[in-house]
């Protein structure tokens, strides 16, 4: 009962923009969403524009939000209000993930889940959503490794349209070494045994799905461990945090788990050194160490670092003022905002404050 109050108090991921599908290479559907800038907004921050004659207007930047493992779009709430008539985004869910289909490749052919097949699917939603003007890549956990697999596959892509790069809480390889919080044997226990284990669970999804919903409450003090640093988090959000893990399917949770142990895009780092990047982690996260963050720093030297001492791995919904103003700090540096714009209310993760 009480899941289900706060479900219906919260309103946690409820804006939607302008719906569009792209299709991956293996035709799977991937849905994202569009929100423009709102001429009366950008009047606003520009009072006075002045006008080409005979030209065209240059097509404005366009922010693209690429969301995490076992997550959907809606995990960007706070900096998509905070963003929203502001600058022009796109919101995608990655594939079985949120709104998209079920990856064909994977439920037709077999064929293993790959990081840079993730990295093609974000090209083909860019093709889609973003067929002109400059680009402004945002990358959360696994986000931040498609757009890393975008930029191996597709270099000229990065040199010629992104003008910026954020990072948060991801990693670009050896993520096989993470300890996940846990003593040593522990963490050599769950090497050897999850990706079995999560297999055998997928193989039997439906009753692995009903076992779920009966132990809701414990599998909701582990996702919160997991998600967040600071004991006071409130419960509207964490409780946003399990609906979105819990409406991944665990077939999908097995599918992908794979993938990140051979996650190592370190040279493609390489294509980013002539942008503007921030990098932003959680000290405490205990998914993608801040220590990976700044491994990225260390080969990206003019990035932006920041770390954030009390947030753990959903840093963006935990500590959502430091991310969008960081963000939009970003922003105004490539031009996409003016310098000085503050932007709209983000909200809060306090139990007294309204979203934004």
């Amino acid at each position: 009962k009480a899941r289900l109050a706060l479900d219906s108090a919260g309103p946690y991921g409820t804006l939607r923009g302008t719906p569009g599908r792209a299709y991956a290479d293996d035709g799977t559907e991937l849905y994202y969403e569009v929100d423009d800038i709102d001429p009366e907004t950008a009047v606003s921050l520009v009072p006075r524009r002045r006008r080409l004659f005979g030209r065209k207007a240059p097509a404005p930047v366009t922010v693209v939000f690429s969301h995490g493992y076992c997550l959907s779009q809606d995990s960007w709430h706070f900096q998509r209000a905070a963003l929203r008539g502001v600058v022009r985004t796109v919101h995608w869910d990655q594939r079985s993930h949120g709104r998209s289909g079920r990856g064909v490749g994977q439920i037709r052919d077999d064929e293993p889940l790959t990081i840079d097949q993730l990295g093609r699917d974000l090209k083909a939603v860019i093709d889609a959503a973003v067929p002109e003007g400059p680009i402004v890549l945002v990358g959360h956990s696994m986000g931040g490794m498609t757009v890393m697999a975008l930029a191996a596959q597709y270099p000229e892509l990065i040199r010629e349209r992104v003008v910026a790069t954020a990072f948060v809480g991801t990693s670009s390889g050896r993520l096989g070494e993470v300890n996940f919080g846990l003593p040593v044997a522990g963490v050599n226990a769950v090497r050897r045994v999850l990706p079995g284990v999560l297999k055998a669970l997928g193989q039997r999804a439906e009753l692995v799905e009903k076992g779920r919903r009966a132990t809701a409450d414990l599998f909701a003090g582990i996702i919160k461990r997991y998600s967040f640093a600071g004991r006071d988090i409130d419960p509207a959000i964490a409780r946003f945090a399990e609906r979105m893990i819990e409406n991944t399917p665990i077939d999908v949770v097995a599918e992908f788990y794979p993938a990140f142990t051979d996650h190592d895009k370190t040279e493609a780092l390489a294509l980013f050194t002539d942008m503007p990047v921030l990098v932003l982690a959680g000290v405490q996260d205990l998914v993608t160490p801040s220590e990976h963050s700044e491994a990225i720093a260390d080969l990206l030297p003019d990035a932006e670092l920041v770390l954030v001492p009390d947030a753990g791995h959903l840093v963006m919904l935990e500590h959502p003022e430091v991310v969008t103003d960081r963000l939009a700090d970003l922003l105004a540096r490539v031009g996409a905002v003016p310098a000085g714009t503050t932007v709209g209310a983000y909200g809060s993760t306090s139990s007294t404050a309204q979203p934004g």
